[in-house]
């Protein structure tokens, strides 16, 4: 399409940018020979008539809403129009890049920079509100920044003006769930306060280099929106007090747009705001929260032994690990350390999205996230751990029953491989100096473990889930999926459906780059997971990672165990 004149005007550069409604092009007004951005979008190709007349009706939204806003901080709409059957809108052209783009080459953003380009969002949003819009999508992607220096918002495609009919159908929820206020969530006008907490959101986002609540499906994410608090940001500095103030659960509890701006501007200077601490709640802790913390030394799936401990909370909110370094856990915010959930909190997490929780952490861990999860479940009289996690030798060698080399279920084995019958009921064969570690959820139904010969560089966890959250280990892997694009080169080898001894079973590997940051094996990774259900419905899930150098010699090991495994039979 490069080369290609639209509506007789705009000739097309290359693409710049893409996301799910279409893509971005760099070029040429041939009348007022001027280089613009064209957006084109490409959802109407595929959706019918109807829509099309919605998405157009939108678009021009989009146009009338940023007409409405007049500040230098908003990326200017020059046209708008139609071309081979689809809207096309033609803006501004920002030389830059999005914040999303530099929490991903950089990892975070340093939190006086962040505070600036908040403020400069802010002011945006501030003008937006004045002229009546509501921005309702504001997310790392959709702030620019220009070489330049400056900050502009962009994208107001699913802006609401105010006394618009509104063109989206009932029910239906619109922007990026990872930035929805708690509000919307729940089906409630949004209003300004709920852009304020999209920005909260995304600040949190540029200085922790993640979202504050993804989790491992869409419907998971906005539970965790309405249920949960964000983990207590750890590279913030100045900033995270009016981060807690923006990521306020009741609109009416938000700082408003002048308190905000003024908070922003104090933390741009590296001051820590005054007015912003009467918004932070009062984080408690003492030796029943310190008690909870993880053992040291777990094994680091994609490689290296680390001592990361994990934060832990009460209430609704699912346990998470916190980062490296972090100095002990704090009680959820507004309940003490007991282990208790605060008056009126929820007692008890519903055991479903616990599992599914565990089991996406499972596979993150199993590609580089350097750490092993230790789960916790809510229960009438407290939080109970799941087992402790050694990775002493003795240890992992008692927890393992010995064999015979060369023995095994499946035909021969290599020389060197013994037959395990493992303490969780399965058996299979494994070179004889691989040590085993175990772990999982206190209830039983998800338990893991973990079996590698050198700290976790190479590796084998198998997970084994009574009460699964899918019946469709094919499903169930697309979802894991999900949870792994931000995997630095991230690519999928293959991921299909296979049968595994009789049984509906799914096969997946792929391929990313573990950081130095995550792991003591940093560099290309490849890993292979074989997942399947049994006639009485467990699913079973057997995982292989390895360096991609040496690929070879893990595929061979995977199918080898493969060859050799034993599901349990009693």
């Amino acid at each position: 399409m490069q080369g290609r004149l639209v509506a007789g005007r705009y000739r097309l550069g290359e693409a710049i940018g893409s996301g799910g409604m279409g893509r971005v092009w760099r070029a040429h007004d041939e009348v007022l020979h001027r280089v613009v951005a064209i957006k084109e979008l490409t959802a109407a190709l595929y959706v019918s008539e109807s829509d099309q007349a919605i998405l157009l009706a939108r678009t021009r939204g989009e146009a009338r809403a940023a007409a409405r806003i007049n500040h230098s901080a908003v990326v200017t709409v020059h046209d708008v129009l139609e071309h081979d059957g689809r809207p096309w809108i033609v803006m501004e052209l920002v030389e830059g890049r999005s914040l999303a783009d530099a929490v991903k080459e950089e990892e975070r953003v340093d939190p006086r920079e962040a505070a600036r380009i908040g403020l400069w969002v802010l002011r945006a949003l501030r003008a937006a509100h004045t002229a009546g819009v509501l921005h309702r999508d504001v997310k790392p992607g959709n702030v620019l920044l220009a070489d330049d220096g400056r900050v502009l918002l962009t994208d107001f495609g699913i802006a609401q003006i105010e006394g618009d009919s509104t063109i989206t159908r009932t029910g239906e929820v619109v922007g990026s769930v990872d930035y929805l206020a708690p509000e919307r969530v729940r089906g409630h006008d949004p209003g300004p306060a709920s852009d304020l907490w999209a920005l909260g959101a995304t600040l949190y986002t540029a200085v922790e280099g993640r979202s504050p609540f993804r989790r491992t499906s869409p419907l998971t994410t906005m539970q965790a929106v309405v249920e949960e608090e964000a983990t207590e940001p750890r590279h913030a500095g100045a900033l995270g007090p009016v981060i807690d103030a923006l990521l306020r659960k009741d609109p009416a509890a938000r700082p408003d747009p002048t308190e905000a701006e003024q908070m922003l501007a104090e933390a741009a200077e590296g001051r820590r705001p005054r007015e912003a601490q009467a918004y932070v709640p009062t984080r408690h802790s003492g030796p029943s929260a310190q008690a909870a913390t993880a053992m040291p030394g777990t094994a680091g799936p994609a490689g290296g032994t680390t001592a990361t401990p994990y934060r832990t909370t009460t209430g609704p909110t699912a346990v998470a690990p916190a980062p490296t370094g972090y100095a002990g856990p704090p009680a959820a915010p507004g309940g003490p350390a007991s282990g208790h959930p605060p008056a009126g909190a929820a007692a008890h997490r519903p055991r479903r999205r616990l599992r599914t929780f565990a089991l996406v952490v499972a596979v993150a861990a199993l590609i580089g996230a350097g750490t092993a999860v230790v789960l916790q479940q809510r229960n009438g009289e407290g939080t109970s751990a799941g087992p402790d996690v050694s990775r002493s030798p003795s240890a992992s060698a008692s927890a393992s029953a010995s064999g015979t080399a060369g023995e095994g279920t499946g035909g021969s084995v290599p020389d060197g491989w013994v037959r395990r019958d493992d303490p969780l009921g399965f058996g299979l064969s494994l070179p004889e100096d691989w040590q085993r570690t175990e772990f999982g959820d206190a209830g039983g139904d998800l338990r893991q473990v973990d079996y590698t010969p050198d700290g976790g560089e190479h590796l084998l966890r198998i997970s084994v889930d009574t009460a699964p959250d899918y019946n469709d280990p094919y499903a169930h892997q697309l979802d894991l999926e999900v949870q792994l694009q931000r995997l630095v080169d991230y690519r999928r080898v293959v991921l299909e459906r296979a049968d595994y001894r009789d049984r509906d079973s799914a096969r997946w590997e792929y391929t990313w780059t573990a950081l130095a940051k995550d792991t003591e094996f940093p560099g290309p990774r490849r890993a292979v997971s074989q997942t399947y259900m049994s006639h009485d419905g467990v699913e079973y899930a057997l995982n292989m990672s390895g360096p991609a150098g040496d690929w070879e010699t893990t595929r061979e090991r995977f199918r080898t165990v493969l060859q050799s495994w034993q599901e349990k039979t009693a």
